[in-house]
């Protein structure tokens, strides 16, 4: 969506809705350097005072951009490759972690971006008062201000992010650093302007600019300040805020001691009387696993679930690393499925059911074991896979260590995963549809050699059948399932429109994977981009050998 300008005068870059970008830059290019004989970059400054209202108490996402710009919208110009043909400059204003391949290493923070999404460098969000460094949280709700000042003769930037009620104005900035890069970006002229998005779910966040100046040229150009109380305010966040009659509130508390006292009988019931271990529903319908394991036994193997043995973890859980014994080869990986969640439950009893029909190569070679805790934790126990997911190996590993993956492994890589998504779909009695095919479902044992993991969203079909009629699952038939799983950016177009998962969705997604292992790319990388799109415009232009990893070249 286009950024808005509300009647009071307040310009809003984007609403709370999920999945939303915004964009606004003034009408008119301003001059940024000297002259067209004189490349030197002028000075400037420019004063901001913004809000980001959240959907609730927790994180918003994912942030907006002061931006320098060639052309007045770049929600659709790849500013992520590098390129140095492109010409973008921004100051990131960003409240939560990054992307999910790590692009933004902090949350709340303020980064400074040249032609890409990564920052060159980033700070967290804080000001100086009296000397005394305090932080301060960008998405309140509450206005805040921000200064961005470039000295045009010493090439210094410094940026002072702090509370717009707050007077005097810091006088030290959060961020101070030469940035010679910039004449490499800039052009004689350039749009001045703002980009926002908002994240998913919980994370969703409104952004408001309640005020702007900006001023360009001489010595020591002053962008005009603001008198708080003269500039429009975005609405208030009443999503979290609510008042009770007395009559409610008394209520209340009746219902709440009785609770407890209920809750106290239970405890008592279950700490007094053995319970034995009782079948569910599903457990009914379902053959049980091959093996089960006692709670305590996992327990002691992750060192009682610790912080310091999760490994990662997803929309239905937390996987651990543990140990059985010194032996590497008892190394596990414990997945432990989110409490209380239907939809978790779902996906357990798929993963359950894809141990017992699935067994292949390519495909994680769990060990089979499942374990409840009195019907409240469900435990799922796999091969610890030493060299994790090819997700990591593309794009987190080559940042840190700057180990990158050969042509030679990323083919047998392909190939592997093609093999294993083969015999789902044509080596067994019953066609099985992965649905989720990505690159950090794809976990890389001590040999290089792919598997297939996260099982939970398959589906098994019939041979024959239509995937929109049938679905075969515990030897039951139910109707098709019409909910859109999978991640963007891997997921077929058609699904979009009709929801059925098929064979071919599988094998797009596969195609997807395929470009992101030869070029390097995330098709995740940010919101609306699409690798396959990429990837064209360079086969268009006839330069597709540019679109290749550029790291595996330099190997």
């Amino acid at each position: 969506m286009d950024a808005t300008v509300q009647p009071n005068g307040l310009l809003r870059l984007t609403d709370q809705k999920p999945n939303t970008i915004g964009t606004t830059f003034y009408r008119k290019a301003v001059r940024l350097l000297e002259s067209h004989r004189n490349a030197s970059v002028r000075s400037f400054n420019t004063c901001i005072v913004f809000a980001i209202n959240p959907t609730s108490s927790k994180e918003g996402g994912y942030g907006f951009t002061f931006t320098l710009s060639t052309i007045p919208d770049i929600q659709d110009v790849s500013i992520t490759n590098e390129n140095p043909r492109n010409h973008v400059f921004a100051v990131d204003f960003d409240t939560v972690q990054g992307f999910e391949d790590g692009y933004h290493r902090m949350g709340n923070h303020v980064g400074v971006n040249f032609n890409s999404l990564q920052s060159d460098f980033e700070g967290p969000v804080l000001f100086y008062k009296r000397e005394q460094k305090e932080e301060l949280l960008l998405q309140t709700g509450e206005p805040v201000k921000a200064d961005i000042l470039y000295d045009g003769n010493t090439k210094l930037m410094n940026i002072t992010v702090y509370l717009a009620e707050m007077t005097p104005s810091p006088v030290r900035p959060m961020i101070s650093r030469p940035v010679p890069k910039l004449s490499r970006i800039i052009e004689e002229e350039m749009y001045v302007g703002f980009t926002a998005a908002t994240g998913n779910g919980e994370r969703s966040s409104a952004h408001y600019i309640m005020g702007w100046s900006f001023s360009s040229g001489g010595e020591h150009p002053v962008a005009a300040k603001f008198n708080l109380s003269d500039l429009p305010h975005p609405p208030t966040n009443t999503s979290e805020k609510s008042t009770y009659s007395s009559k409610e509130i008394g209520l209340i508390v009746a219902i709440s001691a009785v609770t407890l006292i209920f809750i106290a009988l239970l405890v008592y019931f279950f700490i007094y009387k053995k319970q034995g271990e009782t079948l569910e529903d599903w457990e009914v319908n379902h053959p049980p696993p091959p093996h089960r394991m006692r709670y305590k036994e996992l327990h002691s193997a992750t060192d009682g679930f610790s912080e310091e043995r999760i490994i990662g973890s997803g929309g239905f859980g937390t996987v651990f690393r543990g140990s059985l014994s010194s032996s590497l080869s008892d190394q596990i990986a414990v997945k432990k499925i989110t409490e209380g969640s239907k939809q978790g439950i779902r996906e357990f009893v798929a993963e359950i059911e894809s141990l017992g029909r699935l067994n292949h190569k390519k495909k994680i070679n769990n060990k089979n074991l499942v374990k409840r805790k009195r019907n409240t934790n469900r435990l799922l126990v796999y091969d610890y896979i030493p060299n994790g997911s090819l997700d990591s190996l593309l794009h987190s590993v080559p940042r840190l260590t700057g180990t990158v993956l050969s042509w030679t492994t990323r083919f047998d890589i392909a190939k592997g995963i093609a093999s294993g998504l083969m015999y789902l779909h044509e080596e067994g009695e019953q066609i099985v549809i992965r649905r989720d095919i990505k690159a950090s479902n794809v976990l890389i044992d001590e040999d290089m050699n792919p598997r297939l993991g996260d099982f939970g969203l398959f589906r098994i079909y019939e041979r024959g059948s239509q995937p929109h009629t049938t679905v075969i699952k515990g030897g039951s038939t139910y109707p098709p399932l019409t909910v859109i799983v999978g991640t963007p950016g891997y997921m077929a177009t058609e699904l979009t429109s009709n929801g059925y998962p098929s064979s071919a969705s599988d094998v797009y997604s596969y195609g997807v994977l395929l470009l992101e292992i030869v070029s390097g790319v995330s098709p995740t990388k940010c919101i609306n981009f699409k690798l396959p799109v990429w990837i064209m415009a360079f086969y268009s232009s006839c330069e597709i050998l540019n679109s290749v990893d550029r790291s595996m070249l330099r190997q």
